[in-house]
């Protein structure tokens, strides 16, 4: 699938082709325009593609959108609950309009907004809430509802440490029998909620599998990252460089070689962390600019 915007010199995605079945998690990581939102929109039938097809549950999403859109939810990036409106009430709304009756609709409307913990807040007016409630309120609708399958685009920007674990402790419930694509740019929140993970960079699908998997595409085990630029360059003696957050070097290697650097970066008065290979590590050699942020 491809897809051109027009005035664009460069495709928003480039020929982009994978098969997944359509359970559990699906999380797409990359950077800044890296195609992640355009392929979400395309999915949830927002956007046309200039090129190719795509189909959930044997559905075509180009030729039969109506079809789509009975099974689907989505919480798109750009997405904020009615000002007017207080949680309970957008909630119960939204489960109306998708034709729930006003008794089912509002029982679920109780049960996801006592999940995600709103408390007193379910009953006070949206435009009076904090931005990461305001996330939620729209969280809240999506998970409410029954759709096959569920489309979030960075849901959890915004949302304190707190909110965001307890929406993880709701989404584990949601993925045992629901399809969820989640976009985000937090490599822990991909590590503890996908099954599958694609890496895209520059419109392309340079990566797709599970972690274990994406963790066999390198040949180390062991990450070292420096939280400071050292005067004298790090001699390695197996391992490589490779620039992370903030261009700081991370030096993925083997388990002795990182506690042997590790010794001499102490000695040398260096701060540093020494973990084994984690997602980050894997998305800074994929992607040998650096930083993880992104859309």
């Amino acid at each position: 699938m491809t897809k051109i915007y027009a005035g664009s010199p460069v495709p928003a995605l480039n020929s982009v082709s994978f098969t997944l079945p359509a359970r559990g998690v699906f999380v797409l990581i990359g950077r800044n325009g890296s195609g992640k939102t355009t392929l979400v929109r395309i999915l949830a039938t927002n956007l046309e593609a200039t090129s190719g097809t795509a189909t959930l549950n044997g559905i075509d999403v180009m030729s039969e959108p109506d079809q789509i859109r009975e099974r689907i939810a989505i919480v798109p990036q750009e997405a904020r609950p009615v000002p007017w409106m207080t949680p309970l009430q957008s909630v119960l709304s939204y489960l109306l309009w998708r034709g729930l009756g006003y008794g089912e609709a509002k029982q679920k409307a109780g049960e996801v907004l006592e999940k995600l913990k709103f408390g007193r807040k379910a009953r006070v007016l949206n435009r009076t809430l904090s931005g990461g409630m305001k996330r939620k309120v729209l969280m809240a609708m999506i998970l409410a509802t029954e759709a096959d399958v569920i489309f979030l685009d960075e849901p959890t920007t915004g949302l304190d440490p707190l909110a965001r674990r307890e929406f993880w402790e709701v989404l584990q419930e949601v993925r045992k029998d629901r399809f969820v694509v989640l976009t985000t740019h937090y490599m822990e929140e991909a590590e503890q909620l996908a099954d599958t993970i694609g890496v895209l960079e520059e419109g392309k699908l340079i990566a797709l599998g599970t972690l274990d998997e994406l963790r066999k595409r390198l040949r180390y085990n062991y990450s070292v990252k420096l939280l400071s630029i050292p005067e004298a360059p790090v001699i390695l003696t197996e391992g490589e460089m490779v620039k992370g957050n903030h261009d700081l070097p991370v030096i993925l290697t083997t388990e002795g070689e990182a506690f042997r650097i590790a010794q001499e970066l102490s000695r040398e008065g260096i701060k540093f962390t020494i973990n084994p290979v984690g997602l980050e590590d894997i998305f800074f050699y994929l992607h040998p600019g650096g930083d993880t942020g992104g859309r």
